[in-house]
């Protein structure tokens, strides 16, 4: 980004963040969630300034990124939000956690499609994100995610049919 266009979008943003967050508040109804989806919309903004900063329609956009998303984090507010617990729940009992060794691991692992061997391997092995895990397979990160998910699920399964 050019110095003009960011001393640009720092004041744009600098003038509408109190709007934003008064916003933010009112769609969550939550400070903290507030300033994370202000957080989030600023971030967007940043990456698409060079194409939106002159549009005269600048504050529609960003009111419509906001509102993106916030509808966004109420879709998936497991996966975003931490949940506060009373207490702590039990740890399992050996019997409750069964444990798969190695040999077995593999071998469950060759019974997977490739696919999902590939969608487990890349994201619970190496740790890849979904994003990542999508770009080096050619494929959405819906898929990653459904093909990952199937994969445990078959895992688990077949796990608990050789106990």
């Amino acid at each position: 980004m050019k110095r003009s266009e960011e001393h640009a979008y720092r004041e744009y943003v600098t003038d509408r963040m109190e709007v934003m967050r008064r916003t933010a508040y009112l769609l969550c109804r939550d400070w903290h969630t507030a300033d994370d989806l202000v957080s989030i919309t600023i971030a967007k903004l940043y990456r698409h300034w060079s194409r939106v900063g002159g549009a005269a329609s600048l504050d529609a956009y960003v009111r419509k990124a906001l509102l993106r998303t916030w509808l966004d984090e109420k879709r998936r507010p497991s996966h975003r939000r931490e949940q506060v617990a009373g207490e702590l729940p039990e740890l399992p009992t050996a019997e409750e956690f069964a444990v798969v060794d190695r040999a077995q691991l593999l071998d469950l692992l060759d019974g997977l499609p490739p696919r999902r061997r590939a969608a487990v391997v890349l994201r619970l092995y190496l740790d890849l994100s979904v994003e990542e895990t999508a770009e080096i397979l050619g494929c959405s990160t819906g898929t990653v995610k459904s093909q990952t998910a199937r994969g445990l699920d078959t895992l688990r399964a077949k796990a608990a049919e050789a106990e």
